[in-house]
C-alpha cells in the first residue's frame, strides 16, 4: 500500500499530518499525473470540499499546486464527493479532487483524487503520485503556462438535476427527515427532496464545519430516530460528512443499515430485470443472513475486503451493477461511479413510493445473524495469521459454530488494532466466542 494514501485518499489532522506543504505537493504531482493519464481531456481539475473549517486553508494549498502544474481549476465549493465525481465526467475534465475526511471528526481532513472517468484512483496510481513527490519528478510551470482558477458554484445545479432525474417518480406524500450532519449535503439534500414534492424536516443542515459528524449524521442517527418517531414520519435519512454514504431510519425509528438497503435494492432491481448477472458485491463485514437471503433467491453475493475501492473493483470484474458496504456506502454503477448517499436515499424513497409499503416491512428481506465486533489494541499486527495458538482457537470456535455462523479476524488498515468479528445464530454464542478470541489476541499480540 502507498505510504501517504490510505484506503480512501490521504487523511490526517489538518495543518499537522496534512500540512499546506504536503497538500501543495499532492496538488502538483496529482495534477501532473492526471494530465498525463488523460491527455485528450481539458487541462482542467475540478475541486470541491466539505464544510470543515480547514477546508479553505487546504483548498488554497491544493489549488496552488494544481496551477503550478499548468492546469486550470474550477472551484465548485461545498459539494458531496459523488457530486464532484459526476461533474468530472460531465465536464470532460482531466480529473477532480475532494477535500474531505468523510465520517471522521472535524479536526481531520483529507484529499481524494478522481480520474477523468470519475473513478477514485487505483492503488498503483496513488503509488505513482507518491513516487513523483518523493523523487521530485514534477516541475512547476512558469509565466503564461501557469493554470488559472475560476469559481464555478453554478455546476452544483447540474448534479441536482442528475439526482432528480435518477428516479422515475415524484415523492409527493412522503414525509422525510434529513440529517445532513453539518456536512456537504446540507444545502443539496433538502433542496432535492423538496423539488420532488416530499415533505422535508431538516436536521443539522447548516454548513457548520466545527460540528461536522459530531453526535449526528450517519454514524450517530439517534437524533434522527427520535425525530422520525415524534413527527410520525415515513423515513429518516442520515448522511456522513462528504455525503457518500447514508443510513436510513424506518417509520418505527429503527436504523436501517447498508446490508438492508442493498437487500431491498437487489430484490427491486431483480424484479425489474435490471440486476445484471444476478450479482451483488459487498464486503466481508456484510451479515451472513444477508448472503443467505440473496442465495435463496438466485442472487450471488461476491465478498471483498473492507473498502469501497475493493467493492468497485469487484463490480467491474464481475459485471455487477449493485454493491456496497454495511456502513451505507452503496454504489449504483449504471448511474454513477462511486458511493452516493443522496442517490441511494432517493432510490430508497422511490421504492417506498412505488411499493406503497412502510420501510419496516420492505426491509424484511433477511433475518440478521447476531454480530459482535471488538477491536483489540496490539503491539504488532503484522503476520498475526501465523500465530499458532490463535489459529488453534479460531479452529475450535469454527467447530463450535458448525457452519451456522462465521468468524472474521482482520487488522485495521490505519491503527494498531486487530478486529474480531463473529456471527452466530444466538448472540450469547457470538459474545462467548468473541470474548475467548479477544483474550487470546490480547495475550499473544497485545
Amino acid at each position: 500500500m502507498p505510504k501517504l494514501f490510505g484506503t480512501d485518499g490521504v487523511r490526517g489532522l489538518a495543518n499537522q499530518d496534512l500540512s499546506a506543504e504536503l497538500v501543495f505537493k499532492l496538488g502538483l504531482a496529482g495534477a501532473t499525473f492526471l494530465a498525463r493519464e488523460a491527455p485528450f481531456k481539458q487541462p482542467l481539475v475540478l475541486v470541491g470540499r466539505d464544510t470543515r473549517l480547514s477546508g479553505k486553508f487546504l483548498e488554497h494549498a491544493l489549488i496552488a499546486g494544481i496551477l503550478a502544474a499548468g492546469l486550470d481549476v474550477w472551484r465548485v465549493g461545498i459539494l458531496p464527493t459523488p457530486g464532484l465525481a459526476y461533474l468530472v465526467r460531465k465536464e470532460q475534465a482531466a480529473g477532480g479532487v475532494v477535500i474531505s475526511a468523510s465520517h471522521n471528526p472535524p479536526e481531520y481532513n483529507g484529499i481524494k483524487f478522481f480520474n477523468d472517468r470519475g473513478f477514485k484512483l487505483a492503488t498503483q496510481d496513488e503509488e505513482e503520485i507518491e513516487r513523483m513527490i518523493e523523487e521530485e519528478t514534477t516541475f512547476s510551470k512558469l509565466g503564461s503556462r501557469l493554470g488559472q482558477s475560476y469559481e464555478r458554484p453554478d455546476l452544483r445545479e447540474a448534479y441536482c438535476q442528475f439526482l432528480t432525474e435518477s428516479i422515475g417518480t415524484d415523492l409527493d406524500g412522503l414525509k422525510v427527515a434529513l440529517d445532513c450532519g453539518f456536512g456537504a449535503t446540507c444545502q443539496l439534500a433538502p433542496a432535492v427532496f423538496t423539488s420532488l414534492s416530499a415533505h422535508v424536516r431538516a436536521l443539522n443542515c447548516f454548513p457548520d464545519g466545527s460540528k461536522i459528524n459530531v453526535n449526528c449524521g450517519s454514524t450517530n442517527p439517534g437524533g434522527l430516530q427520535a425525530e422520525v418517531i415524534s413527527q410520525n414520519l415515513n423515513l429518516g435519512l442520515a448522511y456522513d460528512g462528504d455525503g457518500d454514504r447514508v443510513i436510513a431510519v424506518d417509520e418505527k425509528g429503527e436504523a436501517v443499515d447498508g446490508d438492508e438497503i442493498l437487500a431491498m435494492m437487489a430484490f427491486y432491481l431483480k424484479e425489474k430485470g435490471k440486476l445484471k448477472n444476478n450479482k451483488v458485491v459487498a464486503t466481508v463485514m456484510s451479515n451472513l443472513g444477508f448472503e443467505k437471503a440473496l442465495n435463496e433467491n438466485g442472487i450471488k453475493l461476491v465478498r471483498t475486503p473492507v473498502g469501497d475501492r475493493y467493492v468497485l473493483q469487484a463490480m467491474l470484474e464481475e459485471g455487477a451493477v449493485l454493491g456496497g458496504e454495511q456502513s451505507g456506502h452503496i454504489i449504483f454503477l449504471e448511474d454513477t461511479t462511486t458511493g452516493d448517499g443522496l442517490l441511494t436515499s432517493l432510490k430508497l424513497a422511490e421504492l417506498l413510493k412505488v411499493k406503497n409499503q412502510p420501510l419496516s416491512e420492505l426491509k424484511k428481506k433477511f433475518v440478521k445473524y447476531p454480530q459482535t465486533l471488538k477491536s483489540v489494541r496490539v503491539t504488532k499486527k503484522e503476520n498475526w495469521e501465523k500465530n499458532k495458538r490463535l489459529n488453534q482457537e479460531i479452529k475450535k470456535a469454527e467447530e463450535s459454530l458448525a457452519g451456522r455462523g462465521r468468524i472474521l479476524i482482520r487488522p485495521s488498515g490505519t491503527e494498531p488494532l486487530i478486529r474480531v468479528m463473529i456471527e452466530a445464530e444466538s448472540r450469547e454464542l457470538a459474545e462467548e466466542l468473541t470474548e475467548k478470541l479477544v483474550r487470546v489476541v490480547q495475550e499473544e499480540l497485545g
